[in-house]
């Protein structure tokens, strides 16, 4: 089912969804992408670098926002523009819950902005892997 226009508010929260980042996916990921950097498959590596284990890859963290949007909006096509603004790295066997908020709406063109984000509960405080970001969105 499809998100309609004429359902959605000017602040309305958007359901979150949450997702454990593993290793696997780490991996597939940087099979899928070309990127083999060892911060992302070398816990030692990532030690060097000051990082407790492996990071995810940004763009992994992102692709996970861009999938999460689409699930909700149930259609692709709908998701015209998405701006993220990267702020904190993700760790495997971290759990990410994307979430959002319409911000505008437009009745003419029947798009909508949406402040999307992607955060992480780490060490008793909310980190933000993605935050101050949009996306444009157009419904039925």
């Amino acid at each position: 089912m499809s998100v309609r226009f004429d359902d959605l508010a000017v602040g309305q929260d958007l359901p979150s969804s949450s997702r454990a980042v593993t290793r696997e996916d780490i991996r597939a990921y940087a099979g899928a992408s070309g990127d083999q950097n060892p911060l992302h498959l070398d816990d030692e590596v990532a030690r060097g670098a000051g990082f407790p284990r492996v990071i995810a890859h940004g763009m992994y963290t992102m692709g996970t926002l861009t999938s999460w949007l689409v699930d909700w909006l149930g259609d692709p096509a709908a998701l015209l523009r998405l701006r993220a603004h990267f702020r904190a790295p993700v760790l495997v066997d971290e759990s990410i819950e994307c979430g959002g908020r319409v911000r505008s709406l437009d009745p003419q063109t029947r798009t909508a902005v949406l402040d999307v984000w992607v955060r992480v509960e780490r060490d008793g405080s909310v980190e933000w892997p993605i935050r101050r970001s949009e996306a444009e969105v157009q419904l039925a």
